[in-house]
Order: structure tokens, then sequence, then C-alpha cells
């Protein structure tokens, strides 16, 4: 499943980035002082949040084999959770974005 949202959320992130969008810069980029491009943002935000969601599988499959902490867990689930809801409020947006751009008249 993380897979197809992670194609999914590349593919949204391909056809926005024709659109005109402002995204802030990864921090990493900013670090470096390299130039990042809208593609290369989305991709590295959608691999982050599959991150997440990855490890707060891997905390819980820990906990049931009593292997993790509680604590653990409920932190690892919550950052999943969050990192979940920030893809669905961003896929929203760029949806939202596209269309606007498509109801444009020329």
């Amino acid at each position: 499943m993380l897979e197809a949202i992670s194609s999914t959320a590349i593919s949204a992130g391909q056809a926005a980035s024709r659109a005109t969008a402002v995204v802030p810069a990864a921090t990493t980029a900013i670090q470096t002082g390299d130039e990042v491009g809208f593609e290369s943002v989305m991709k590295q935000v959608t691999n982050d949040a599959i991150g997440t969601l990855k490890a707060g599988e891997a905390a819980s499959i820990s906990a049931m084999q009593g292997k993790e902490s509680t604590r653990r867990v409920v932190e690892a689930l919550m950052s999943a959770e969050q990192a979940l809801q920030t893809a669905v409020a961003v896929r929203d947006k760029v949806v939202q974005a596209y269309q606007e751009v498509v109801r444009m008249s020329i």
C-alpha cells in the first residue's frame, strides 16, 4: 500500500510541477546551496512520509512481539498519523491547484 501511495503522490507532484506553485526548499538543499525543483521536493517529502509510516508499522510489530515500549509505539504512530495527514493535505492542495489551472481560460 505504501508503494501505491508513493507512486500516486509522485505522479501528482509531477502533474502539479507543470503549474505554478511555491514550495519551501528542503532543509538539506538550503544547507548545501543546491537548487531544488518542485518535483525533487515532492519526492523527498513523499519518501520521508513513507519512512515515517514504515517506522510506525515496525514499532507496532515490535510492540506485539514485546520488544518495544508503549511510549515508543505511541510516538511512532502519532508521527505516522501526522505524516499521513500532511500527505493527504498536500495531495488535496495539488489537486485543487490543478483544477484551477484546468479551469483557466486561454
